[in-house]
């Protein structure tokens, strides 16, 4: 025991101290349990337990959003927050003594500024409670009015009532195409045949609010269950996504322990209940009626609309299929009011939107934004600005079939409407920063190549389009490219959009569209001049030495792998063009910029 601690802390003894470790995936990845695990044992080791019992509360927390910072750890004594960033257990003991012992915060440890403004320029609803607390304690929700929406709900309104306040609050679908989730309700209730469904699909971008408030979600689903008349409800979910499914799983049980699932819920004649149901790795499975197909036990593919998934889904029963994020917003509605949830956002993109962040942009995480942020204050406010203060090029909002936005249109804000009318999608959130190294002709290439791996091959406009798409974008990435391939791609493009059975043939083109609208001069480059640029597409390339600057130190030839090039020590050397592999290894080595790229 170390008794000079105990010396100095006789004071501690009205003393509350609280620490709350990030435990989403990234922190655990980081080494959250071990930091975890160096906070309880070197505080029982040093007395301090002793001294506060019960007063010292430790707590696993979901995920914070910025997840290069991880660990992150909050040490809070008598209400007074610090928050510590890239935290490793060697660093526990110095933070106990110093900060929790003495009263003094380890500075240069503590969170910095862009931690700071990477949050505050957010508006979180639905990320609100994650990072704050414990998933795995249905207290904690029950602590934050948790299921009061759902009692409410249940015993005090009608399905209609609910119903209505979820349409008056303007709530649309966060994982595709941006449907009135009220009226999706609606539609379904109006349906006469029983039984009825309702699926949680729980895709990449909802797994931080799985892992840090399951309990929302499950909440959610019993509110939306009970104003549609289904007694069934599924989460459809990735069984790779680990820690995601242990945390909804421990929600479930705990719910179904407090009388929230099951038979006559809040002493109602409600009953409902939740089931796993484990989908493919397909990107597919994003649309709603390959996902029924995938819980039905049948290969993910799309289904012919009408009749829409309301009217005939699950087993050609009436269903409603939302995603984790929008069924999250559910009970902070029902509980805060429609009036209070449209007060945010834009006049048809009402609320706040979920975005994964990346790219090349300073700061990268999980954001929520109200709809109708510009993209400038997303960069450069919460992502702090391009990485190296390079120059901005393009934002791709809305995953891979979403479109890319050039830096003229900066300034624009992102909600359904405004995206819509520059060819791109909200989707589920995905938005990808690339600064002027990047090549868009080979980043449209990239999103294509994604997008015809994961075409289910259902319908021949999305499974030979994609393929014809990639073919002539590869064509023209290696040099080979004349300018009726853009005739061919836009033709293609036009047939893809208005004639795929589904969203994602329908988006596809998506990515080649506003790139050719907003950077036409990249693909001339590539087609008429045979050059890329951003010296990206390795066809396109050429690396020549520069005499005058040469010093003959011969290091760009001891790393070239394919011994293309030549010289003698203290001369100029050259590179054979017939030879060189094109990799770049001497462009890089070179200490004098002697080696242009182009």
């Amino acid at each position: 025991m170390n008794t000079q601690a105990l010396n100095i802390n006789s004071s501690m003894n009205n003393c509350y101290i609280e620490i709350k470790v990030c435990m989403g995936t990234s922190g655990r990845a980081s080494g959250g349990n071990d930091v975890l695990r160096a906070f309880k044992q070197y505080i029982q080791e040093s007395g301090i337990e002793a001294l506060i019992g019960r007063r010292c509360r430790y707590k696993k927390v979901g995920c914070r959003g910025f997840c290069s910072k991880d660990v992150l750890v909050d040490v809070i004594i008598n209400g007074n927050k610090v928050t510590y960033q890239s935290v490793k257990p060697i660093m526990v003991e110095r933070i106990v003594q110093e900060h929790i012992v003495n009263g003094t915060p380890v500075n240069e440890w503590l969170t910095k500024e862009d931690y700071e403004s990477f949050h505050t320029k957010q508006h979180k609803i639905v990320l609100g409670p994650c990072g704050e607390i414990d998933p795995e304690n249905i207290d904690d929700y029950l602590n934050m009015n948790g299921y009061k929406a759902a009692r409410k709900a249940i015993t005090q309104m009608s399905q209609d009532d609910v119903i209505k306040k979820v349409i008056m609050s303007g709530l649309r679908g966060r994982g595709g195409s941006g449907f009135l989730t009220g009226k999706k309700w609606e539609i379904c209730k109006a349906q006469k045949e029983t039984p009825k469904y309702i699926i949680c699909n729980v895709g990449e971008v909802n797994r931080p609010l799985a892992e840090g408030n399951p309990h929302a979600i499950i909440e959610g689903l019993l509110i939306g269950g009970y104003a549609i008349g289904a007694q069934k409800g599924y989460i459809y979910i990735r069984e790779r996504y680990h820690l995601s499914v242990e945390r909804l799983r421990n929600a479930i049980s705990q719910a179904r322990d407090k009388g929230f699932i099951g038979k006559n819920i809040f002493d109602s004649d409600f009953n409902f209940d939740i089931e796993f149901s484990f989908g493919t790795e397909a990107f597919i499975c994003g649309e709603e009626t390959a996902l029924m197909e995938s819980i039905e036990g049948k290969r993910a593919m799309p289904r012919f609309r009408p009749p829409f998934p309301a009217q005939k889904g699950l087993w050609g029963k009436p269903t409603v299929i939302n995603n984790a994020e929008t069924l999250s917003n559910i009970p902070i509605i029902i509980g805060k009011g429609a009036k209070w949830f449209a007060s945010i956002g834009t006049e048809e993109s009402k609320g706040t939107k979920v975005f994964t962040l990346s790219g090349k942009v300073k700061n990268i995480g999980l954001v929520e934004i109200p709809m109708g942020m510009s993209l400038r204050d997303i960069v450069y406010g919460i992502g702090g600005g391009i990485a190296g203060n390079k120059a901005l090029k393009a934002v791709q909002v809305g995953g891979p079939s979403g479109g890319l936005i050039p830096l003229s249109m900066i300034d624009m804000g992102l909600d359904y409407e405004s995206l819509a009318k520059v060819g791109s999608i909200v989707g589920s959130g995905g938005m990808v920063v690339f600064d002027e190294d990047d090549c868009i002709v080979s980043v449209t290439k990239f999103f294509i190549e994604f997008l015809q791996r994961e075409s289910c091959g259902k319908c021949t406009p999305c499974r030979i389009g994609t393929k014809r798409m990639l073919e002539l974008l590869t064509k023209i990435t290696d040099g080979r490219g004349e300018d009726s391939d853009l005739i061919t791609l836009e033709r293609l493009s036009s047939l893809m959009t208005s004639s795929s059975l589904c969203g994602l043939g329908r988006t596809a083109p998506n990515p080649f569209i506003t790139s050719l609208s907003h950077f036409r001069d990249e693909y001339i480059a590539h087609i008429r001049d045979k050059k890329c640029p951003a010296g990206v597409c390795t066809a396109l390339i050429t690396f020549t030495i520069m005499e005058e600057l040469c010093k003959g130190c011969t290091l760009c030839k001891k790393v070239c792998p394919a011994g293309a090039i030549t010289g003698e020590l203290k001369k100029p050397h050259k590179i054979d063009q017939n030879i060189c592999i094109k990799c770049g290894a001497c462009f890089k080595a070179c200490k004098f910029k002697a080696i242009k790229k182009g």
